[in-house]
């Protein structure tokens, strides 16, 4: 169907905004890659420009290691009944896997084989996100069981996990949780560090610098009080936490979706965008390129860019994606759902 004026007029005008705003070429958008499944995946982990893994429902799980010309699909055995929600690659052949019903997968020989090395006593819990920060050393983390957080950690590079001791798990309000939307409500830092997004009742910021022995709570200003509110992701560069979020019954809305909390020394939220994302907010990835901070937020209503460290936000492509994540250099990847993987390489289009 050919395009209309109005509209065309409204993607030249789009364009020419984000190439005044960000620097980069009117028209740059995602680019989409084949991934042969139709799993909806949340669960996204970036190696490098050229490794990355998804992991979404039906057990299914995706990598590849030539960025996105071929990819392996394999079905975890006995997990076609699971949503697996996140999923953490250590490199081509290396993946931990977090899924509902309190259970961790690892594989070994990229994908070939894989060995569950974890089982919640209830297989009602729930588990959101999965980090390393190191070949040995994980954490896991899972909706609240007792009024706290669950926080499994691994020192032997997932072999075996254990639930941190009660007294080491941050304290929750009551409707209070982590939303596994993007598998990535959690990120963990090289000193140690470890920071949690909560939604629901309350939006927090959770953090321990000691791999879990200690925490202290944060709050923000993005949007809460409802159980579907909240922070739904977060990003860690230089020193400085992105979070993004809102409300996914209200996709359209703006209020409270984003916010920038400043690490040592200063401690503090950065002032709300005058410009936010476009609406609900489900992923949010950062990285440096050149002298710029970029960071991309998707969700269902499409993605957006800030190329001011999340002062304001510019549309950036209309396709709906549930998770991205990015190398530390500008390749940015993001997944979806029906199996949708898409590419922007930051690095190759200033």
């Amino acid at each position: 169907m050919p395009i209309s004026i109005h509209a065309a007029a409204r993607t030249l005008v789009t364009a020419l905004l984000l190439e005044a705003a960000t620097g980069l070429p009117a028209f740059a958008q995602w680019r989409p890659l084949m991934s042969g499944t139709d799993a909806s995946l949340r669960g996204l982990s970036v190696v490098n420009a050229r490794t990355l893994w998804a992991s979404g429902t039906g057990g299914r799980v995706v990598h590849t290691a030539d960025g996105g010309a071929t990819w392996r699909v394999d079905t975890i055995p006995n997990a076609t009944h699971l949503d697996l929600r996140a999923i953490h690659a250590r490199n081509a052949r290396v993946a931990h896997v977090a899924a509902t019903a309190g259970r961790i997968f690892r594989t070994r020989d990229g994908g070939r084989t894989w060995m569950q090395t974890y089982q919640a006593p209830d297989t009602s819990v729930f588990l959101d996100a999965i980090e390393f920060w190191d070949d040995r050393n994980g954490v896991a983390l899972g909706d609240p069981v007792g009024g706290r957080f669950l926080v499994l950690l691994t020192r032997d590079g997932g072999d075996t996990w254990r639930a941190a001791s009660v007294e080491h798990r941050p304290p929750t309000r009551d409707g209070e949780a982590a939303f596994a939307a993007s598998g990535s409500s959690l990120v963990v830092d090289a000193s140690g560090g470890v920071w949690i997004g909560s939604g629901g009742r309350a939006a927090r910021l959770f953090y321990s610098g000691d791999r879990s022995s200690t925490w202290i709570a944060i709050d923000s200003p993005l949007r809460q009080g409802g159980p579907s509110e909240g922070i739904f992701s977060l990003a860690q560069l230089d020193g400085r936490i992105y979070l993004v979020g809102g409300d996914f019954q209200q996709p359209d809305s703006v209020r409270g979706n984003e916010g920038v909390f400043s690490g040592n020394p200063s401690r503090a939220w950065l002032p709300p965008s005058s410009a936010p994302p476009r609406g609900y907010r489900s992923g949010v990835a950062a990285a440096r390129v050149g002298d710029t901070v970029l960071l991309i937020a998707v969700g269902p209503s499409g993605s957006d860019l800030s190329s001011d460290g999340g002062r304001t936000w510019t549309p950036f492509d209309p396709v709906g994606f549930h998770a991205v994540r990015a190398t530390r250099d500008g390749v940015f990847y993001a997944s979806g759902s029906g199996g949708r993987i898409a590419i922007f390489d930051a690095r190759a289009s200033r």
